[in-house]
């Protein structure tokens, strides 16, 4: 399944923000580098179309590229990087907060 938002995250239920973001990024650190490296590549096949539409735009149309940008980039990375760092969340979450 894949979540918009780490609150609705099973591994994570029940740490603050704060910890869920430390988790995610202990976990981020930990893929294996052809899995970052996927991940990379998949972001900027996503950024550099987007910057191309604000670059060659004009007047008005810049600003709806933009929030394009600021929706589309987010929705898309988030949820990607959340289902392949998933399988890491429990251990991370042992290993940063024992209880």
């Amino acid at each position: 399944m894949l979540y918009l938002n780490s609150q609705k995250i099973p591994e994570l239920a029940g740490l603050s923000f704060s910890q869920r973001m430390e988790v995610i990024r202990k976990a981020a650190d930990n893929l294996p580098v052809p899995t970052k490296i996927t991940l990379n590549i998949i972001k900027l096949l996503v950024l550099v179309p987007l910057f191309l539409l604000i670059a060659r735009a004009d007047g008005w149309a810049i600003a709806g590229y933009i929030v394009l940008l600021l929706v589309a980039y987010p929705a898309i990375t988030r949820p990607l990087t959340f289902a392949l760092c998933r399988k890491n969340f429990a251990a991370v979450r042992r290993q940063l907060f024992p209880s």
